[in-house]
């Protein structure tokens, strides 16, 4: 039985703007009428709504049928998608005390009501009746994918367990979700808190006056007189160690970032993520499989941890070879300046920047006011997005904003049709989740007549007042990628909701995103959009020739880092049920060690005390994704090399085989359908400068 206590309450009073759809332009969320105040009573009615609704689908005295149980699900819980869609958005970009206090309330209600469905008795046996007789329901090809996924989600959340181990499940998730929310305000909170405080401008040498006056800026806004401050981002490595000439400043902002979460106080997360990794691996022997790894890759493109590990070894020797000639490289650079210290992670980035410099003449100084932020989006990544697909964009300065960084463009199709609203949030605020990232406020269905609402955030640093927006070519890329998950979101077309768009696998869903970094180097798109922010004039192509020349210079270190991080994700959640709890510092260095990478000086990504993407962010033993999508997307892009590279009609086929497929089909399928094989780790190797250096061969 669907069963929730206290979850009655009085209908949503109609000035609550979650009352009704939107009435803006696509639903948009009406961001000028919304308050703090409005959200959770807009839960609590939506939990209400989705239960009593899901209720009536379980208890319908009619045989089970693909409309009155399928459809209707589908149909299901308007309310809630519209005030979690809407509150999720604003919670990670732009939260405040009451949003947090919010979220503590209702991940907890929601983790009750995702179990109160999928765990119910009688909703499943109208599943499974349906599933049983599939093959003479005359279903068309997405029907028959939805039947088929749904009837897979319900197994996997546990609605074939016993009745005493559902309720050993629901305690289970009920903790996973308060220690997940846990995890992800004690780093927002950490990270603010561990910014580098500066009180001697001479410290901040190498920055630059425009570098220093943000730093200045960043003080004032948290009422630091008389101080800098360089904030965090959330990787352990930080942009500032590029730039930096004071080793002692290095070395404390490496610290700053690397300690953030193990200070022993209220943000410690070290406790929290321990106990997570402890909980998950008792859930996933509930569910039947040896360890929470196992669970979650059952219904992945990979689909066993030993076919992910599997993949990974096949970059390490070639990566750790490269982090060697790498170190060397750097260490020589320091002793060719007179220095006698030996390299560590908080030198890195500034060496292999004068290794790059040395070896191609290139100075990332001499690069960045070629890329002005604005310029970057419009003639760059809308641009490229126009030149492959045909869509068009235009400014629309008239749909609410949760922010006034934010700016919002009208998308329409080739044939000038409208598709959706894209919104774009770039700036870092300390009241921001770190990272980039891509989601919607409103999802595509034909089944509920919905076009894709979808936006982007990220966090790059805001200049001073009256300072241009200058960002870096890794910030470009970001940019790029970003924008592939959006291209995903905003090109679905399909019927089911379940289905739509960016519902796919985690080493799926970055195969667009990381594709779309591609046509950043574009020499067409990258002429439009390189030009000088104060001149206008386009790249000098000696700059140009010098930038592909480095191309592939740091990957030791680039590579590395991911490595590194992915290994330390899979070693956590490959935890049995009757391991003790860890003490989180011994497992991270056992496991980093593991690796037969060079940690000491390219430390991962992520720290498991900040990995908010594993122990908060959905990718629990899946951030090996963004490694096998790259073997993904460099197939891709080698398709669209060998036909002719960026022309409307190669567009058009990754569009129609790729992007607009959703979940419809099976990813090996879809996959080969586009490619014409399996996937290949060749192009990969030789996108990343190690081919020479590993043999080639077909993913496992």
């Amino acid at each position: 039985m669907l069963m929730m206590a206290n979850t009655a309450s009085a209908a949503l009073p109609p000035t609550n703007p979650f009352a009704a759809e939107s009435t803006l332009p696509y639903q948009a969320p009406p961001f000028d009428r919304i308050k703090d105040a409005d959200f959770a009573p807009a839960f609590e009615q939506g939990v209400a709504d989705k239960l009593a609704e899901t209720r009536k689908i379980a208890d319908n005295p009619a045989a089970p049928t693909f409309d009155n149980t399928i459809v209707a699900m589908e149909r299901s819980g308007a309310l809630l998608d519209r005030v979690s869609a809407a509150f999720y958005g604003v919670n990670s970009a732009n939260t405040n005390d009451t949003l947090q206090a919010i979220q503590k309330e209702q991940a907890p209600k929601l983790t009750a009501l995702s179990d109160a469905i999928y765990l119910d008795v009688p909703l499943f046996a109208r599943i499974q009746a349906l599933y049983d007789k599939r093959a003479t329901l005359k279903l068309d090809l997405e029907q028959a994918q939805l039947l088929k996924v749904i009837h897979e989600r319900f197994i996997k959340a546990g609605a074939r367990l016993s009745a005493p181990d559902k309720v050993k499940l629901r305690e289970l998730n009920g903790q996973l979700s308060q220690l997940q929310t846990e995890f992800q305000q004690k780093l927002l909170a950490a990270t603010k808190a561990g910014a580098l405080v500066v009180d001697d401008p001479a410290k901040l040498a190498g920055l630059g006056d425009a570098g220093i006056a943000s730093a200045a800026a960043s003080a004032k806004d948290r009422g630091l007189t008389g101080k800098w401050v360089l904030p965090l981002q959330n990787t352990t490595q930080q942009p500032a160690l590029v730039s930096l000439s004071d080793r002692a400043t290095r070395e404390a902002l490496f610290e700053a970032s690397w300690t953030r979460t193990v200070k022993g106080d209220a943000n410690d997360t070290r406790a929290t993520l321990s106990k997570i990794a402890q909980l998950r691996a008792q859930k996933a022997k509930l569910l039947g499989f040896p360890d929470y790894a196992s669970y979650t890759l059952s219904d992945q493109m990979a689909k066993t941890p030993e076919a992910a590990k599997a993949f990974m070894a096949k970059l390490i020797p070639a990566t750790a070879a490269q982090q060697r000639r790498e170190t060397a490289e750097i260490a020589a650079m320091i002793k060719s300046g007179g220095e006698t210290f030996a390299p560590r992670a908080w030198d890195w980035n500034r060496y292999a920047e004068k290794v790059r410099k040395a070896r191609f003449d290139l100075n990332q100084d001499e690069v960045k006011p070629y890329f002005l932020l604005d310029t970057v989006l419009e003639k760059g990544v809308l641009f490229a997005a126009n030149q492959l697909y045909g869509i068009s964009f235009k400014p629309r300065t008239d749909i609410p904003v949760y922010h006034p960084d934010v700016k919002v463009f009208e998308v329409f199709d080739k044939d000038g049709s409208a598709m959706g609203l894209m919104y774009f949030d770039y700036f870092k605020r300390d009241n921001k989740n770190g990272g980039a990232w891509m989601s919607e406020f409103v999802g595509q269905s034909k089944l509920l007549g919905t076009k894709p609402v979808v936006y982007n955030v990220a966090n790059l640093p805001k200049p001073a007042a009256g300072q241009p927006a200058l960002i870096t070519s890794d910030d470009v890329r970001t940019m790029f990628h970003e924008f592939g998950h959006a291209l995903h979101g905003l090109f679905a077309d399909q019927v089911y909701p379940t289905l739509s768009g960016t519902s796919v696998a985690r080493d799926v869903v970055e195969f667009p995103s990381q594709f779309n970094e591609h046509w950043a180097d574009d020499p067409k798109v990258f002429a439009n959009y390189a030009v000088h922010y104060q001149t206008g004039a386009p790249m000098p192509q000696v700059l140009v020739d010098k930038i592909r020349k480095a191309d592939k210079f740091n990957q030791g270190y680039q590579l590395g880092e991911l490595i590194a991080a992915a290994e330390l994700d899979m070693q956590w959640h490959a935890l049995p049920a009757s391991a003790p709890l860890q003490d989180a510092d011994k497992f991270e260095a056992e496991a980093l060690a593991k690796t037969g990478l060079d940690i000491a000086d390219v430390p991962p990504r992520y720290r498991s005390s900040y990995f908010s993407h594993v122990f908060s962010g959905g990718y629990a033993a899946g951030y090996y994704a963004y490694l096998w999508t790259q073997m993904l997307e460099n197939d891709a892009f080698a398709w669209f090399k060998a036909n002719g590279g960026m022309t409307r009609a190669n567009g058009q086929r990754f569009r129609d085989l790729i992007l607009s497929r959703g979940h419809t089909l099976d990813y090996d399928v879809m996959f080969r359908n586009f490619y014409g094989k399996d996937p290949d780790i060749g192009p990969m190797l030789e996108d990343r400068g190690l081919v020479a250096t590993t043999k080639q061969g077909r993913a496992t």
